[in-house]
């Protein structure tokens, strides 16, 4: 069994956490896909992610969510060992809230007032762990880091949709559209404005996903962790 363990690059515990973590990631990112075509009439370049809550099938938007968390927190249990360094403890503890808010935002759809604060909680403390533990892994024996530009793809996508929701708010209220009075999300553009805030969102999943799968393959690629 040790054997088969080790042909597969789970021959200890960090790498067993850092495999699951790839699967948890995997599903995340399928139940999101899978929204992208049963829910078309959500228009992925100015609707956000959180607003297939209000779809047929918010039950996906659940697994989006708590996917997502489930991979952040075999991450951290994965990279265990660099809570020896007082980085790497700082790092885990943001890593940790980082899987708080994912599961929040699966529990509070975005039509609850729990919602926008998940959100505050768990994007900007992915943000903060994804480079702190990335520096970490760079200097403490047994580990592998991964590409650094990984660890600043999720901030850096964080400032591109807060500027593209500025800049989308902004258009709404130049064609004369009050969101703060609106009773329901808007259900069409007005004439003359368009969003990207969407897409920026999605980037924001991809970067997430794209640190934690490759922080994960440098977990398991470094068989001295655990």
């Amino acid at each position: 069994m040790g054997a088969i363990d080790n042909q597969l690059g789970v021959g200890t515990p960090s790498q067993l956490f850092a495999m699951i973590a790839i699967v948890a990631t995997v599903i995340s990112l399928a139940a999101l896909s899978a929204l992208h075509v049963v829910s078309p009439q959500f228009a992925p370049s100015w609707r956000m992610v959180s607003e297939y809550a209000n779809g047929s099938y918010p039950w996906l938007l659940t697994i989006v969510f708590h996917g997502w968390a489930a991979g952040s927190f075999a991450l951290l249990l994965a990279l265990w060992p660099l809570s020896a360094s007082t980085l790497g403890k700082i790092g885990l503890v943001f890593l940790f809230l980082a899987g708080i808010g994912q599961v929040m935002g699966g529990l509070f759809d975005i039509n609850h007032k729990l919602h926008g604060p998940a959100a505050m909680i768990g994007i900007p403390s992915l943000c903060i762990a994804a480079v702190l533990l990335t520096l970490a892994m760079a200097q403490q024996a047994g580990f592998t880091a991964p590409p650094a530009w990984s660890a600043h793809l999720p901030w850096i996508s964080f400032v591109l949709m807060l500027g593209a929701f500025a800049l989308f708010m902004s258009a709404l209220k130049g064609a004369g559209i009050d969101v703060s009075s609106q009773t329901s999300p808007l259900k069409e553009l007005p004439a003359g404005v368009s969003g990207y805030v969407g897409w920026a969102n999605r980037l924001l999943f991809a970067a997430a996903y794209t640190w934690t799968a490759l922080t994960s393959l440098a977990v398991m690629r470094s068989g001295a962790a655990g």
